[in-house]
C-alpha cells in the first residue's frame, strides 16, 4: 500500500513498471579486451545518469558522459581528439540516428549493420553483425594490415636501394633487373596475401 496524505485513505499500488537498457551480450568482454590492449573506453549516452552509470559500471568503462544531446556527442568526440597525444586516434561506435554526428566527428566511425542507415552512412566502417567483439577484431585487423604495409614498404625500398645502383653501374643485366623487379612484386603480393590466414584472438 502506498502512503496517503493525512486524512485520506491509502491508495493501493496496482502495478509497477521499470524500464532499463541492457548491455549487448559480449559487451563486457569486448571492453575488457580493449582495455587490455591499452585503449581508453568512454561511454557517451543520452540516457539519464543513473542508468548510464549502472551500465558503465557493469562494463568497466573508464569515463562516462550521460544525458548528452546528439550534437553534444560530436562535441565531446571533438574535445577528446584535441586532448590526445600525437598519433593517437578516437574511434566512435554507434548504431542510432543520435550517434551519426559523433560517428562523423571521430577519426574512425564504426556503425553496426543492425543499426540505422544514417549511422552507417556517417561511419567509415560498418560491422556486419551487432556483436561488440567485432570492434576488437576490427582494431586488431587494422593493426595487422598496418604491419603488412610497413613490411611491404621495407622490402620494396630494399629491392630498389640495391637494384637501382647496381643497374646504374652496369653490374646488373636488363634480364636480371627485370627478374628482380618481378621478384619484388611477387614477394610484396605474397606477403599481403598472408593476411588471409589472419584469425582474431579470442
Amino acid at each position: 500500500m502506498a502512503d496517503a496524505a493525512p486524512g485520506t485513505s491509502p491508495v493501493p499500488v496496482l502495478g509497477l513498471l521499470v524500464f532499463a537498457d541492457q548491455a549487448k551480450t559480449g559487451a563486457a568482454a569486448a571492453v575488457a579486451r580493449l582495455r587490455a590492449l591499452g585503449i581508453r573506453t568512454v561511454l557517451i549516452s543520452g540516457d539519464n545518469r543513473g542508468a548510464a552509470a549502472a551500465v558503465a559500471a557493469q562494463l568497466g568503462i573508464d569515463e562516462l558522459h550521460a544525458e548528452v544531446l546528439p550534437g553534444d556527442k560530436a562535441a565531446i568526440v571533438t574535445r577528446l581528439r584535441s586532448t590526445l597525444p600525437p598519433g593517437a586516434r578516437v574511434a566512435m561506435v554507434g548504431d542510432g540516428v543520435n550517434d551519426a554526428p559523433a560517428l562523423a566527428a571521430a577519426d574512425v566511425g564504426l556503425a553496426m549493420s543492425t543499426g540505422t542507415d544514417v549511422a552507417m552512412h556517417s561511419a567509415g566502417l560498418t560491422l556486419m553483425r551487432g556483436d561488440p567483439a567485432l570492434v576488437v577484431e576490427a582494431y586488431e585487423l587494422s593493426r595487422a594490415v598496418g604491419t603488412k604495409l610497413r613490411q611491404n614498404l621495407f622490402w620494396a625500398f630494399a629491392y630498389n636501394m640495391v637494384g637501382i645502383p647496381l643497374a646504374g653501374l652496369g653490374a646488373l643485366s636488363p634480364m636480371l633487373a627485370g627478374g628482380a623487379m618481378a621478384l619484388s612484386s611477387v614477394s610484396v603480393i605474397g606477403n599481403a596475401l598472408l593476411l588471409g590466414r589472419w584469425k582474431p584472438r579470442r
